[in-house]
Order: C-alpha cells, then structure tokens, then sequence
C-alpha cells in the first residue's frame, strides 16, 4: 500500500480513471456503421434466441447483455463458453444467433466451440477489440470495441474494454427496442415485482376498497351521521350519494374544518350543506399510476372510484396505493 497517497490524490487517481473509461466509449462512437446495423438485422431476423456467451470478465459482461436483451424485447440468455464444449453447446438451437464477446479475440474456451457454432449455421457476431484476431475473422459480424487504453495503470486489468463492451452491447439493445416498438407496458410485463411493473400494470381496481368499505352516505344525512362514517371507514372521507348511489359530492377532513368554523350543528346540518361538490373521481380501469397523478395534481389524498354512470363502485387513498408499491 502506498501510504503517500494522500485523499486529493485517491480522488485524482479516481478522475483519471473514468476520464481513461469516458474516452474507451467515446472511441466505439465513429464505429457504429454498418457493420452495428448488420448485427441488429441478425438479432431482428433470428427466430429463436440470442445465446451471448464469453470468458472471465467479458463473461460478466455477456451476462448482463444477456438479461438486459431480454429484458427489453429480445430473447437471450448466456451460456458459458467453457461448459458449452462439455455439453451445454446443447443449448444452442439452428434458430439461434451467438453473441460472442472477447476483447483479445483469441480466447481458447470460445474457438473451440466456433466451429460448432458455423457447423449449425448460426450466424456469429463477435465483439473483440482486435479486428484481425481468429475470431473477428470467423464471425459474421464483426463490432470492433477496441480502446485507446485500459483504466487499470499497468494497462493490464479489462477495465475500459469491459466498459466499452457493456455501452456497446447496451447500444444494441436499445436499437433493437426501438425496431420492435418495444413499450413501457412491454417493459413492465417484463418486470412484474419492479416499481416500474407495479405502475404499470396495477389498475384502480386492484387496490380500491369496495362493498362495505367504502364510505358513502346521502345528501340529507345529518352531519353526526357522516362523521361516523368516516370514522368508520378510515379514509378520511366519504361520498355523498343520491337514491341510485350518483355522487353528487364528498366530504373530507377539510370540509369538517370548515363545518366547525362555521359552528354547524352536527345534528340538523344535513350534509349537502357542507359537502364539496364536483368530486374527483376516477374509474376502476384506469392505472393505479392515474390515481397517483390526479392525488398529486389537486393536493388530495383519496378518490372515489365511479362507474360510466357516476355510480360509486370503489374508494381509495393515498396509502392504499403505497401498500400497493405504486408510489
């Protein structure tokens, strides 16, 4: 350990680093011809999976190539070079493409298994930061991902490369999405247990309170009435209905405040006195993530959940839609 080291210079050496990695990325940018718009036509065009695969850190990276491709509309999965040739080649199917990824070119596991890759007539794309290693020349497609330098000062650890690697694969996912008019709704079937999922799939209905759990009351209710059913309830509120169960209003927390400025008898004081009218409601096929919106656009913390004929069907509030994941 370099005891010299003071902080400023843990912190320069760390600049330096990511300027070094910053720069590797910068480099694929004047690559990305053709040759990128071949590898995208190859993963359009394949029937089955993208099998991406490499050794050692470019593995790492392959893994994660992997998940975000299929994450994002494009069938893949990894396969580990070494096991392929001890039986997991298997996997690999005539309707498939392989990805493959070594930054020298010449990694042993994945040449060995080449030819049987070319033998199944699948077609190879190869990222490698050598464009005259043996396997850019047996690939299909070769993506040069070659950098200036490694991070690492003894130009030794893959640091920039796997970088460089990972934007690069990273580009390709996302040129692939956009060819597929891939959605966010497709995104969330994707990841159902994710925030993003829950916002996106999660309607009004799958979290409002309904049947007996829903306050509501009519409009010639005494206010002593009411307020028992908010407190019943436990929403803070309550609707205001006519005969056929219309809203016609709803009274919250703010309109007892005003009640009691007003010093209203809670006995004769019916409640369409004191109700606020034009209610904010919203429908229980509406996303979850609607309600959210329209709480945050007026400064409410519940809704009333109504039909296409303004009847109450269900109620909600801000804390239904937490314990719900959706905010």
């Amino acid at each position: 350990m370099d005891s010299a080291l003071t902080d400023e210079n843990l912190v320069d050496v760390a600049r330096q680093a990511l300027n070094v990695e910053i720069e590797g990325l910068r480099a694929q940018l004047p690559r990305l011809g053709a040759e990128f718009a071949r590898a995208c036509h190859i993963c359009l065009d394949c029937r089955g999976r993208i099998v991406v695969t490499g050794m050692g850190k470019s593995g790492h990276i392959a893994g994660k190539i992997a998940a975000t491709l299929a994450s994002t509309g494009t069938p893949s999965f990894f396969v580990h070079p070494g096991e392929a040739s001890h039986g997991d080649i298997g996997m690999i199917t005539r309707d498939d493409a392989v990805l493959a990824l070594s930054n020298s070119g010449e990694t042993e596991e994945l040449l060995t298994i080449t030819p049987l890759i070319k033998r199944l007539g699948v077609p190879l794309v190869a990222m490698t930061g050598n464009p005259n290693s043996a396997l850019a020349r047996l690939a299909t497609v070769h993506l040069d991902i070659g950098v200036p330098a490694e991070a690492c000062p003894l130009n030794l650890a893959p640091t920039a490369s796997t970088t460089a690697a990972l934007g690069v694969g990273d580009a390709l996912a996302v040129a692939l999405l956009q060819a597929r008019g891939f959605t966010e709704e497709d995104f969330a079937r994707s990841h159902p247990a994710g925030q993003l999922g829950r916002r996106l799939l999660l309607h009004v209905r799958d979290v409002m309170r309904t049947g007996k759990d829903v306050p509501k009351v009519f409009a010639d209710t005494p206010l002593s009435a009411g307020l028992l059913e908010v407190t019943r309830k436990g929403l803070g509120m309550t609707a205001v209905v006519d005969a056929d169960d219309r809203v016609i209003g709803i009274f919250t927390d703010g309109d007892l405040r005003r009640a009691l400025d007003r010093a209203a008898d809670v006995r004769t004081t019916a409640m369409h006195e004191l109700m606020t009218r034009h209610a904010k409601t919203i429908q229980a096929t509406m996303l979850a993530a609607e309600a959210v919106h329209l709480m945050e656009e007026f400064r409410i913390t519940s809704l009333l959940v109504v039909d296409a004929d303004d009847r109450v069907v269900g109620a909600l509030n801000v804390h239904d839609l937490m314990r719900a994941g959706v905010v």
